[in-house]
């Protein structure tokens, strides 16, 4: 099937819709949700996916347009988000709802994603929100280069990078562009369980494993690194006698939700306060004086 063009009728932003998968080759289950996801796409006609210099003006104006980019309640002006997913997003939503709730004083402005059939790039398209395929590989041919991202980022004028289950490594240049800018959530209480390999249930399963009492969700600064960034905010659940890594990660993913959302608002309201030994904290929003 040939790629398709898609012109939003609100805003004239041109956008390429990546093939849809054989449904022979790839099953009927792929191919329906294909389907899904195309309908979604032209449903929205905002999908970002093959990104040019003339998509990128568009995509700033069509954002600047349509998202309220002044000062919230606080006085602080609205934060510009770039959300990298690479499954299904819960994380991205719970963002993405608190912001449209008023509990995040930012927009979600682009999603990025490694696998753009995936639940949280299908949520993103039927919610108006641009995607942008990273990185170009034989399996994704309209995804974009590191520089190409680059552009599409600061074009967008984000502000902040929030990693909500990518599980590719960020490259350097990108982390040296957003420094202090960058977090991610991972279902461990970090510096144990984290590290390349380390994901989804691979986490509970060798936290059970351990004999360990309590996990929980850690939301820290991103790196070079797999997992080893500045941790600004962790929660602790019990790990109970007989538990399943799936009744775990149900457990731990909950306070993710929640964790996730406060260190964002506290972001977007630069509360972020750094101690002299690099530690990041999060200045309470009721008493500056006091820090978690």
């Amino acid at each position: 099937m040939e790629a398709a063009a898609v012109a939003s009728s609100g805003c004239g932003l041109r956008c390429s819709l990546y093939p849809v998968p054989n449904q022979h080759r790839r099953g009927a289950r792929l191919g329906l949700a294909a389907k899904r996801q195309q309908r979604c796409a032209v449903a929205c006609g905002r999908l970002l996916l093959r990104p040019n210099a003339r998509v990128y003006t568009a995509a700033s104006a069509s954002a600047s347009a349509v998202m309220d980019s002044g000062a919230g309640d606080s006085g602080v002006r609205r934060k510009r988000l770039a959300v990298f997913v690479s499954g299904g997003g819960s994380n991205f939503r719970s963002i993405h709802e608190a912001a449209l709730g008023g509990k995040v004083n930012g927009d979600v402005v682009a999603l990025v994603t490694d696998k753009p059939g995936c639940g949280g790039a299908e949520y993103a398209m039927c919610n108006g929100i641009p995607v942008v395929v990273f990185t170009k590989l034989k399996s994704a041919p309209e995804g974009v280069s590191t520089d190409e991202l680059l552009n599409v980022l600061r074009d967008l004028k984000v502000d902040f990078i929030l990693l909500a289950g990518y599980l590719k490594l960020i490259p350097g240049e990108l982390v040296k562009a957003f420094p202090r800018s960058m977090l991610n959530i991972h279902p461990s209480l970090l510096p144990a369980f984290g590290g390349k390999g380390y994901y989804g249930l691979k986490v509970h399963k060798a936290v059970i494993a351990s004999g360990a009492r309590y996990s929980g969700p850690t939301v820290h600064f991103v790196d070079e690194q797999f997992d080893t960034g500045k941790t600004l905010a962790q929660r602790v659940v019990p790990v109970l006698a007989n538990d399943t890594p799936e009744q775990l990660a149900a457990r731990v993913l909950h306070e993710e939700h929640q964790v996730y959302v406060e260190a964002v608002a506290a972001l977007c309201e630069d509360r972020i306060v750094w101690r002299d030994d690099g530690v990041p904290l999060i200045r309470s929003q009721t008493n500056p004086n006091a820090y978690t």
